[in-house]
């Protein structure tokens, strides 16, 4: 049974195609795999963020991971900064890795872009990243299509360290989702669904209020056709829309063309928003109830320990492998 390991920074909301293309997959694969699920505060830092809302992000987004569907019985879900071996095996593969290397990463470039002042940390993200898998010898690691640069450079890094050393990493393979990978914004249905879209109608929250998600599915972008039909060139906002109802309501696409053959465009957003909603409300109550719980602690507490007993073994291994040891008089 292959182990999976995947994390997400809390930077702030949470959206529906964060819960589609991660979140909902997350819950999938717990029962078929030795499960590692991570909130990666650390890679937060790399970026300025205050330190109140720093917190509180990952206590909400924690919540929302167990409400959402993880199982603390089936998934380990923990804390990255309380777990140090991250930061320890971090800083040991940034000493492997090249200038150029990181130099390359399409993330840096598109972060830095017209920055004056370019952190360090943002350089040197995807070693830190490279550790957070190989600590658990995640041979899969669920990510999106822009992670996969990320996931070749931790398979080039665990090469180099077994070639340099000895055999110490197993390789990871990025798994990508080949249904919800990229949900769209509901205003620009060319681009990506996302927090940072400067207009909040562009994306759904996970605990967005009922009328709200209503008021935003009503708005969302289509087209003058008046016809429901999937067809990403040619219609990205209904295709968008038929996308999200499919997966949240299980139903083929197909199936969803042909129930709304002759309906305009309203009655099929009415039945898209319900249809998000009824998938959210269970997962916003349990959210709530989560949130301030001392079993919230209880679990990201026991989260932490079964992660630390895995992660500072292979670190011990590392350490030994690059002879960070005292050696000892006889």
């Amino acid at each position: 049974m292959a182990t999976i390991f995947s994390g997400i920074k809390p930077t702030g909301i949470v959206t529906l195609g964060n819960y589609i293309g991660a979140m909902k997959h997350f819950v999938n694969l717990q029962d078929e795999h030795d499960a590692f699920y991570c909130i990666v505060d650390l890679h937060s830092i790399t970026v300025e963020i205050d330190r109140v809302e720093l917190m509180n992000n990952t206590r909400s987004l924690a919540a929302l991971y167990i409400a959402s569907g993880l199982d603390p019985k089936k998934s380990t879900i923990f804390v990255q900064s309380e777990v140090k071996a991250h930061a320890q095996l971090g800083w040991m593969m940034t000493c492997i890795a090249g200038m150029g290397e990181l130099e390359r990463m399409t993330q840096y470039k598109d972060k830095s872009k017209g920055q004056e002042r370019i952190g360090a940390g943002l350089f040197v993200y995807p070693t830190l990243m490279a550790a957070d898998i190989l600590l658990y010898d995640a041979g899969l690691v669920p990510v999106g299509d822009d992670q996969k640069q990320h996931i070749e450079l931790t398979r080039d890094l665990a090469q180099r360290f077994n070639s340099r050393y000895y055999e110490t990493f197993i390789m990871p393979e990025p798994m990508i989702a080949e249904t919800g990978a990229r949900i769209m914004s509901l205003t620009n249905p060319e681009k990506k669904m996302s927090k940072s879209d400067a207009n909040p109608k562009g994306f759904i929250s996970m605990l967005d209020a009922p009328d709200v998600i209503r008021k935003k599915i009503k708005s969302a972008v289509t087209d003058s056709e008046g016809i429901v039909k999937f067809d990403r060139e040619n219609k990205p906002g209904v295709s968008n829309l038929l996308e999200i109802y499919s997966l949240l309501a299980g139903i083929p696409i197909p199936e969803l063309e042909e129930k709304y053959a002759g309906s305009n465009y309203g009655v099929f957003k009415a039945d898209v928003a319900e249809t998000i909603i009824a998938e959210l409300e269970p997962i916003q109550q349990r959210y709530h109830e989560l949130l301030n719980s001392k079993e919230l602690d209880e679990i990201l507490d026991q989260g932490r320990d079964k992660a630390e007993l895995v992660a500072n073994k292979k670190l011990a291994k590392v350490e030994k492998a690059m002879g960070l040891q005292r050696k000892r008089s006889k």
